[in-house]
């Protein structure tokens, strides 16, 4: 951490009125940044915190996201925002201690998304924000397929095209997709998401499952669930919890079709190892 970095951390008045007090550094690690490419320190003392550095609208946007979390969960924890100042974002810091509790998980994630459904409330978000590195535009519709398909799915199939990832094939079955949702995806009142909840952006600390690192919006509560189940996802007891015995029967459905914009976020991001994948829950769509 450079000393003019140390400086401005110092003079940060944070939300609790006190000033961050900042020890030597040993006292600060180095974090991975994730996928955003972000400078991130975990800072010891009394009350540990984390310092990201990003581009100002981005720490708004994750800011803003995890202000709206913590407002809407009872189950989870959500990191508090200690200070947000220009490209400086400065949480507090949970540990990840805890036992691995599925159960807690579902429940926690189930009462956020049934809490924060508003019946009149639109899919979307007031601010864009970011999605990894990938701008996520978030302009919110009255239709969530609408939103699915305006804001998520043919947007992202656009930039993976022009980067030459996307063949005219495949182009066109997710366009299928997205022209299909109205005949068989009921609209639904939106809900406060995550919008980024793989695994890596959960933790278990000593009293209750965690969220952090948020790419919030309103949209379909299966875009978390979706998510989450990408890349290996978690045990029975989540979903046990989760949907409580209220599981859409066309769940497989949905989840391919809410795995679609991750899929393709990822191959715009990474390459085309994702192509695959892409390619595998856009069958599972279009085969009904």
């Amino acid at each position: 951490m450079t000393q003019t970095l140390r400086r401005r951390l110092a003079a940060l008045e944070l939300s609790t009125g006190t000033r961050l007090r900042l020890p030597t550094e040993a006292g600060i690690t180095p974090l991975s940044g994730g996928d955003s490419g972000a400078g991130l320190w975990r800072i010891e003392g009394d009350s540990p915190c984390i310092v990201k550095r990003d581009t100002a609208e981005r720490v708004a946007g994750e800011a803003e996201g995890l202000r709206a979390l913590k407002a809407a969960c009872r189950l989870l924890a959500v990191p508090t925002v200690l200070a947000a100042d220009d490209d400086l974002l400065v949480m507090d810091a949970l540990d990840d201690t805890g036992p691995h509790d599925d159960a807690a998980l579902g429940e926690g994630l189930r009462q956020l998304h049934r809490d924060s459904r508003e019946a009149d409330a639109e899919h979307g978000w007031p601010r864009d924000n970011a999605c990894g590195l990938t701008p996520q535009p978030n302009a919110p519709l009255a239709d969530g397929r609408a939103f699915q398909r305006e804001r998520r799915l043919l947007p992202l199939m656009r930039l993976c095209r022009e980067q030459g990832l996307l063949d005219a094939a495949l182009a066109e079955r997710i366009e299928r997709v997205a022209e299909s949702l109205e005949s068989w995806l009921p609209d639904t009142s939106s809900c406060l998401v995550h919008g980024d909840l793989w695994s890596g952006n959960v933790l278990f600390t000593p009293t209750r499952p965690a969220i952090i690192d948020p790419a919030v919006y309103r949209h379909y509560p299966e875009v978390d669930i979706a998510m989450l189940t990408l890349f290996g996802g978690p045990g029975d007891a989540f979903f046990e919890a989760y949907w409580n015995g209220e599981r859409p029967a066309d769940w497989e459905r949905r989840e391919a079709l809410f795995q679609i914009y991750p899929l393709l976020n990822h191959l715009y991001l990474f390459g085309r190892g994702y192509l695959g994948g892409v390619a595998r829950a856009a069958d599972v769509v279009l085969a009904g």
